[in-house]
C-alpha cells in the first residue's frame, strides 16, 4: 500500500472513532461497550460523557447498578426493580423535543442515554428487549450500552432454549462495538507473541481457584490507564469498519478540555509493524535474512556486461535470425551423429 494511501486510512479510521465519541449527526444510534473485570468500561464512559458536554448533549443515566448520579449526568434515573413501561415513560419524559423537519438541524437539542448494566436489564427483560431498546430510541436520541462480558446473565425459566441469547441479540441489533482491554496486558501479550510463548491471561481467564488479584499491579509506566479499543462501526451501507485504537486518560499537560488521547494502536512502539524494504519502483522484495538490493556502482555495472551470445539477438536476415552460435573448445568431444541432428 502506497504511504498516502496508508495515511489517509489511518486518519479516516481515528476520524470515525472520534465522530463516534462525540455522538455527531446520530453515528451510532446504539453503542455497545464491553468491558470486563480487568478493563472496565468507566474510562470510556468518561471521555463519552466529557464530550457530550462540550457538544451541549443531555445526559440521561438509567442505572440498574450505579447508586450515586454521575457528575456529568444532566438525569439520573433509577431502573432497578422498576416495571419497563414505567421506566420507558420517565425516559421519554426527559427526553428534548424536536420536529422532523428540523433533524439535520445541527442546533437542534440532542440527547443520550446511558445503561449501565445491560446485563440486568437482560435478566429483567429477557424476551422484550429488543421491544424495550427500539422504544426509547429516537433520530436525537442515541444509547450506550455497558455489557460485562464476565457477568453472567440469570435467564427465566421460560426461556425457549431456540431463542437467541440477549448478549447475541444485543451484538446484532447493535450499530457500533466497542470491545475494551488493558493496555498493559496487550502488551505483555505482544511480548509473549514476539517470542512465541503461550500468552499470559489474567483474571477468571487464569481458571485459578482464589481470590481474583487482577489489576492490582501499579506501576510508573506511561502506558499506566491506558485502554485498547477494539471498535467494530457498522455503516449504513452495510460494510463493517474494523481497527484498534489506544485511549490514554486525559491529563492537564497534554490534553484541553479534559479529553483523553486517542491514536492508532499501531502507532505504539509495541505494537508498531515493520516497514517493508521497497524496490527500484515501489514494489516489495523478497523477505531475506541479506539486503537484495543494489548500490548505484553495482546497477552501472550491470548495464556495462555483455551478454553471451550476444549476436544470436541480432536479426541476419533470411530467417537465420534466433540462431545459437557456438564454438567448440578442446575439452569438446564432437560427435557427427550429434551434429546431424
Amino acid at each position: 500500500m502506497a504511504p498516502t494511501t496508508n495515511s489517509h486510512g489511518r486518519s479516516h479510521s481515528l476520524l470515525l472513532l472520534q465522530r463516534l465519541l462525540n455522538l455527531r449527526d446520530a453515528a451510532s444510534p446504539l453503542t455497545l461497550l464491553l468491558d470486563n473485570l480487568e478493563q472496565p468500561a468507566r474510562p470510556v464512559i468518561s471521555e463519552l460523557m466529557t464530550r457530550a458536554k462540550l457538544a451541549k448533549t443531555k445526559i440521561i443515566f438509567l442505572s440498574f447498578s450505579t447508586l450515586r448520579k454521575p457528575r456529568e449526568a444532566d438525569v439520573f434515573i433509577k431502573a432497578t426493580g422498576k416495571d419497563l413501561n414505567a421506566v420507558s415513560r420517565e425516559l421519554l419524559s426527559h427526553y428534548p423535543a424536536f420536529q422532523p423537519a428540523a433533524i439535520k438541524d445541527k442546533t437542534v437539542q440532542r440527547a443520550v442515554v446511558f445503561i449501565d448494566s445491560l446485563n440486568s436489564l437482560s435478566s429483567a427483560a429477557t424476551q422484550s428487549l429488543a421491544v424495550f431498546l427500539s422504544s426509547i430510541i429516537t433520530p436525537v436520541v442515541s444509547i450506550v450500552g455497558v455489557y460485562h462480558t464476565d457477568v453472567p446473565v440469570i435467564l427465566p425459566k421460560s426461556f425457549n432454549e431456540y431463542e437467541p441469547h440477549p448478549f447475541a441479540l444485543l451484538n446484532h441489533l447493535a450499530t457500533a462495538i466497542l470491545t475494551l482491554s488493558n493496555l498493559q496486558q496487550e502488551i505483555e501479550r505482544q511480548k509473549a507473541r514476539n517470542r512465541s510463548v503461550v500468552e499470559p491471561e489474567w483474571g477468571l481467564k487464569e481458571d485459578r481457584e482464589g481470590v481474583l488479584i487482577g489489576l492490582t499491579e501499579k506501576s510508573k509506566s506511561e502506558d499506566q490507564g491506558g485502554v485498547v479499543i477494539n471498535m467494530e462501526l457498522r455503516r449504513r451501507s452495510g460494510r463493517a469498519v474494523d481497527e484498534k485504537f489506544i485511549l490514554m486518560p486525559p491529563s492537564a499537560a497534554t490534553t484541553k478540555a479534559g479529553l483523553g488521547k486517542l491514536c492508532l494502536l499501531t502507532d505504539h512502539s509495541m505494537f508498531k509493524k515493520p516497514e517493508a524494504d521497497q524496490g527500484e519502483d515501489g514494489e516489495e522484495q523478497p523477505e531475506s535474512t541479506f539486503n537484495l538490493g543494489l548500490t548505484e556502482k553495482q546497477r552501472k555495472d550491470r548495464e556495462g556486461i555483455v551478454l553471451p551470445y550476444f549476436d544470436a539477438q541480432t536479426d541476419i536476415g533470411a530467417g537465420e535470425g534466433g540462431r545459437i552460435l557456438y564454438e567448440m573448445g578442446r575439452e569438446d568431444d564432437f560427435d557427427d551423429e550429434e551434429d546431424e541432428i
